[in-house]
């Protein structure tokens, strides 16, 4: 049996502070705190500002048919980067696979925003996915290593709140650039500041977090078998994505043959029992996937369907996003409540509810009739369901993983988020182009504030996604509080 990561704490020498004061913003936590949550906000800045200048970077490329391959472009190579990360944090601590996911996360961002061509512009994505892979495993082994059980709720609530500011502030910073100065701009402004918080968390992490687990024990081996492992699931979702942006029948066969590697990579990676929803971590993995899945993949429609069946600007429809992001961390704060606690699993069923209801509610924006700002309250339910499901998945898996497991089951975790991101989005955007919504971009329908009237593409997207969200509240109802032993992967 896997022991839990406060009985295996006593014989690490990992420096965990025995009583903070304060909490994670207490002496014994404040920079490490800081610094961690200001990669978390740079990160939730970046991903706010870039839903909104998708569109007109899509359009201005004159790659709006591969406007869903750019978001899972990205969650197509994190898949690998979080593989290694979890490998790499395991073996040696957080720290290497942090800084290099960094600096891997900012190049992207440069060749996105220097890029000439729509597929130079996936590349970018690609490699910032790999990059921003590596750093969410990372900084879950950091919580993991860094801070007693008792703070995790609260460190993750922190994570959670860093993504208010930039939910407001994102899209109207993003849209006034790319109104002003181009959408270029939108991702070539960032990559200096991610520098910042990862020099202010550098000497913490290095105290507290670095090295292996047991660093007098015999040194951790990189498992060859799960780094092949990611590499198929990775090049096999990327194949899935490339047959579902291209309808034609000839597409069957790199579809065939992303299947053929997804299907066992997926099987080795994911704890055993994933997809029947086994009680304890398997069902915490598939419901973080389910739930990320659906919701992203029918966010990333939002701001197009704003610019092209609505008119608005590329600032206001990213801004109709903002309120989500004070939701998203007040259900997270909730969620980090102890006194909640018991009542976790019914918390995250409803989440799912309220996620469900509001993906379905988000195409009646479609009707004329209906105002526009109808979906930023609907919009915000669901990001208010999103934050007590997210943070809960998140606290559970830590909960039911030994020291030495973190770094693997954390990946596990953001393996199931980013998979099931690629697989909806990928089949979101195949319904999308095949009612023609390749159409709806038009170059001077879009610059001119509107799009051809093509609602049918869009309600493709978000009904089935919604069907998606109900499957979670069953997941979540499988969830009895009941810590299992981690099981073995195979």
């Amino acid at each position: 049996m896997s022991v839990l990561p406060e009985q295996a704490a006593s014989t690490s020498h990992i420096a965990v502070p025995a009583s903070p004061q304060g909490g994670i913003l207490g002496p014994a936590y404040r920079t490490l705190s800081i610094g961690i949550i200001s990669v978390i906000f740079l990160i939730a800045f970046e991903a706010t500002a870039v839903g909104t200048a998708m569109p007109v970077a899509a359009r201005e490329l004159e790659g709006i048919g591969l406007y869903a391959f750019a978001f899972s472009s990205y969650f197509t190579t994190s898949l690998f980067g979080m593989v290694l990360s979890g490998q790499w944090a395991d073996r040696q601590g957080p720290l290497r696979p942090l800084t290099v996911g960094i600096g891997a996360f900012a190049a992207g961002l440069v060749l996105s925003g220097t890029a000439g061509a729509m597929w130079l512009f996936v590349v970018g994505r690609a490699v910032q996915g790999f990059g921003g892979g590596l750093v969410i495993v990372a900084l879950y082994v950091v919580v993991s290593r860094a801070y007693e059980e008792r703070l995790r709720p609260a460190i993750m609530a922190a994570f959670a709140a860093s993504w208010v500011v930039p939910s407001i502030v994102g899209p109207l910073a993003s849209g006034t650039v790319t109104e002003h100065l181009g959408w270029r701009w939108v991702f070539l402004g960032i990559p200096a500041l991610v520098v910042v918080p990862l020099i202010v968390a550098l000497p913490a992490i290095r105290r507290t977090a670095s090295g292996p687990v047991d660093p007098e024990g015999p040194p951790v081996a990189f498992d060859r078998r799960r780094i092949r492992l990611a590499f198929g699931i990775s090049a096999g979702a990327g194949l899935l994505q490339y047959a579902a942006q291209d309808l034609r029948w000839l597409s069957l066969l790199p579809g065939l043959a992303g299947a053929a590697l997804l299907v066992p990579a997926v099987l080795g990676l994911l704890p055993r029992g994933t997809y029947r929803a086994r009680r304890g971590l398997p069902a915490v993995v598939l419901l973080r996937g389910v739930a990320a899945g659906s919701f992203i993949a029918a966010e990333s429609f939002v701001p197009l369907m704003l610019v092209t069946q609505r008119g608005l600007s590329p600032t206001l429809a990213g801004f109709s996003l903002a309120l989500g992001g004070v939701t998203w961390a007040a259900g997270s704060w909730v969620q980090s409540k102890g006194r909640v606690a018991p009542y976790r699993e019914r918390l995250m069923v409803g989440g799912m509810v309220l996620v469900a209801l509001a993906i379905a509610g988000a195409p009646a924006v479609l009707i004329e009739s209906v105002p526009v700002w109808t979906l930023a309250l609907v919009w915000a339910l669901g990001c208010l369901g999103m934050g007590l499901v997210i943070g809960s998945t998140s606290v559970l898996l830590l909960k039911l993983s030994a020291p030495e497991e973190a770094g693997a089951n954390s990946a596990s975790l953001q393996i199931s988020d980013a998979l099931a991101n690629v697989v909806l989005l990928a089949a979101g955007g195949a319904a999308f182009a095949a009612l023609g919504g390749g159409a709806v971009g038009a170059a001077h329908t879009v610059a001119a504030g509107g799009g051809a009237s093509h609602p049918g593409a869009f309600v493709v997207v978000f009904l089935p996604m919604a069907c998606v969200a109900l499957v979670g509240a069953w997941v979540a109802s499988r969830l009895d509080g009941v810590p299992e032993p981690s099981p073995v992967r195979g």
